[in-house]
């Protein structure tokens, strides 16, 4: 069992008072690490280390290139222990190793991305009715406030990181208490990578205590925040306290609709990903399958047939595609989330039970789930279970299946399987949801804005969008009269 330390101000350490947290492998509830449990005076020192190397350090004098290559470097580094973080991201979150290399090497992509970035703030001038040189300046907000959810936890903090260091920003980001291990080797990382001590701090601790401490401390400019559609909403109440910005990134209960000229085999093949990827915990998850009816008979049968084909177990494991879930709390919330399927109901064609292997009794597993005769009023329809646990729906018309796909407090990402492009186009402006697939499902790439409307969130991330979300816009203008101006 490994310790380890937080990392504020270019220095590792402990809680002040010395509390730890154990953190534990979901595949089998062993005690893998101890971390610090940062306090509110943690969190302030924190905070008050990137406000000064904001305000008084070498960050806002560093130029866009030295940014760029130090972000460039960064991702080397990641690279350069890619089967380390891979090890790490599985034994700490629970996914298949599969899953994992993906994560890290989107990770590194996106330090990457922003690299080039760095470069690319501009600003403009514009013409105004009087003699005046007049321009608008790009500026980083000051010091960003980043917190990131257990499913995706390195590729979470590339997420955050990557555009606020980019724009030249200060930050303090905390991972959730439940899988901390691969941003706090991030935090080596940055510190081999030579970033300015106090840009980078990353502090571990609960959502109660340290996360509260951070988003109400009044000498943050920004935040940043993945996670739950409630939690989102106590956040945005704190931020109003002083006008901090905020980024949301929160909730979602996707649709992914089959027409039935849909190509089958490609159809099942994304379904399936769509409603089990990361064991399901996915924001943009497919957890809502509207089936049209010509094909709704034969859709079900086959994704039924399919199912006993997922492989759970350790994520390490040989030909592992689905881990446990993250820990014993989450799990027993979605399993109640089976029983009020049931009672609500709805017909549980497979599924919902724990495995019955004997090497996977003391982990958090569960099996893939699938309800049928589901109704938009019932709860295991509308509100986001964040498991392995879908729902068949099933439309005749266009118009129904847009009633039922829009049904929903949440708007992030929703798919359509089709061949009409004319459809493709009609459903993808019909849609309430920030983010359309078309014949996929769940590819999320760098360069394109991620967020969703409604309660999936505020503002996006990724792409050109990313680095705005992270910059102030300045007016400056230059009087080129001599004269002067005689008003009294």
């Amino acid at each position: 069992m490994e310790t380890t330390k937080m990392f504020i101000n270019g220095t590792f350490t402990d809680a002040i008072n010395g509390a730890t947290r154990a953190i534990r492998n979901p595949a089998n509830d062993a005690v893998i690490a101890l971390v610090p449990e940062a306090q509110i005076v943690d969190a302030e020192l924190a905070i008050l280390a990137a406000r000064s190397a904001f305000d008084n350090g070498p960050w806002r004098k560093t130029t866009a290139q030295e940014r760029g290559k130090l972000l460039l470097k960064l991702a080397a580094n990641i690279r350069s222990h890619f089967e380390e973080l891979v090890v790490i991201e599985v034994r700490n979150n629970g996914k298949p190793k599969r899953e994992a290399e993906f994560d890290i090497e989107d990770a590194a992509n996106c330090f990457e991305f922003y690299a080039g970035l760095a470069t690319k703030i501009h600003g403009e001038t514009m013409q105004v009715p009087a003699n005046s040189f007049s321009y608008v300046l790009r500026e980083p907000i000051g010091v960003c406030v980043q917190i990131i959810p257990w499913n995706y936890p390195l590729l979470m903090a590339a997420w955050k990181l990557a555009p606020a260091l980019a724009a030249g920003n200060c930050c303090v980001l905390k991972p959730s208490e439940l899988t901390p291990l691969s941003a706090l080797r991030l935090a080596e990382l940055i510190h081999e990578t030579g970033f300015p001590e106090g840009v980078v701090n990353i502090i571990t601790g609960d959502g109660a205590v340290c996360g509260s401490a951070l988003i109400n401390h009044p000498s943050i400019d920004k935040i940043a925040f993945t996670g739950g559609t409630l939690t989102g909403k106590k956040i945005m109440e704190a931020a109003s306290k002083n006008l901090k910005r905020v980024t949301l990134e929160l909730g979602g209960k996707n649709p992914a609709i089959f027409f039935d000229d849909c190509d089958m085999d490609l159809a099942i093949d994304w379904g399936l990903f769509a409603a089990f990827a990361n064991q399901g915990q996915v924001c943009s998850a497919g957890s809502r399958l509207l089936i049209q009816d010509k094909i709704y008979d034969e859709f079900v049968a086959r994704f039924l047939n399919k199912i006993p084909e997922i492989k759970i177990g350790y994520g390490m494991a040989e030909g592992t595609n689905m881990g446990p879930l993250i820990s014993k709390a989450h799990r027993e919330k979605v399993e109640a989330y089976i029983r009020l399927g049931v009672e609500e109901g709805a017909t549980l064609l497979i599924g919902g039970t724990r495995p019955t292997d004997e090497a996977l009794q003391d982990g958090y597993f569960l099996s893939p789930t699938v309800f049928a005769g589901v109704t938009n009023t019932m709860r295991i329809a509308k509100e986001e279970i964040f498991g392995p646990v879908c729902t068949l729906h099933r439309f005749t018309t266009e118009e129904e299946a847009i009633q039922l796909a829009n049904d929903t407090e949440y708007g992030l990402a929703a798919g359509i399987f089709t061949k009409n492009l004319n459809v493709a186009h009609r459903f993808s402006q019909a849609l309430r949801t920030g983010v359309i697939w078309v014949n996929n499902f769940q590819p999320t790439y760098n360069e394109m804005p991620w967020g969703g409307y409604k309660q999936s969130g505020i503002g996006r991330e990724l792409g050109l969008y990313g680095i705005e979300a992270y910059l102030e816009t300045k007016q400056v203008n230059i009087n080129l009269d001599e004269t002067p101006v005689g008003w009294y």
